[in-house]
Parts: structure tokens; sequence; C-alpha cells
């Protein structure tokens, strides 16, 4: 077993490669827009262009996605989050997810999303 850390900081690393022989486990913490001024459906947009460069970083693709969990400051934002969310997803490749309404860390953070994913070797 070997673990490889992407783009590691002080506090967290914004992805941890589990590397099991056969098969990679991703995990990416959560991703939020670095353009905070975007409505919704940018930041949305932004954050799942982080997740495709991530997961490429470990050869994987969206493809690889098996979880994601996305925290929405406002449930308001369901139906434009899932807007742009339907057109990134894979179809027949959909992972299992949750959307929860809390308070982000930032007032300005409309979007957060964290994925696990699966790449076999």
């Amino acid at each position: 077993m070997e673990i490889v850390r992407h783009e590691v900081g002080p506090r967290f690393s914004e992805m941890t490669a589990v590397h099991l022989g056969d098969a990679k486990l991703l995990y990416l913490s959560g991703q939020v827009a670095e353009n905070m001024s975007l409505d919704i459906t940018g930041q949305t947009r932004e954050i799942l262009m982080f997740i495709d460069r991530l997961l490429e970083k470990e050869g994987g693709d969206k493809r690889s996605v098996v979880s994601a969990r996305i925290y929405l400051a406002s449930v308001g934002d369901y139906a434009l989050m899932n807007s742009v969310w339907d057109d990134w997803v894979a179809p027949g490749f959909t992972p299992s997810r949750t959307t929860i309404g809390a308070k982000l860390i930032r007032p300005e953070y409309k979007v957060e999303i964290e994925i696990h994913a699966v790449i076999k070797v």
C-alpha cells in the first residue's frame, strides 16, 4: 500500500490517493470556487473543473467518482447547482450523492463539493 498526497498544505491536502495494488482510492477535500464573485452555476462549474484536474493527476475522471457530498449555502440553489451537475456527470456513472444545506466557512462560497473516487489500475 502506498499513500500519495497532492497539493499538500499545512492543514490539508487537496487529494489523497491510496494505492492498493490493482486499485486506487482517491479522496478529494471539499472543493470551493476561487472566483467567489460567480453565481451558483459559475462556482459549481469552476469546482467541477478543479475536480476533473485533480482526478486526472491519478489517471481518473468523472466516471471514477463513486461518492459525492455537496454542501449548499442556500438550499434555494439546489436546482441551479443540479443543472450544472447534470451536464457534468457521466451518464451511467452517476455516483451516490448527498446534498446538504450548510453554513460554509466564507459567506461568499455558495457551494462546496467533496468527492471519493476509485480507479482500477
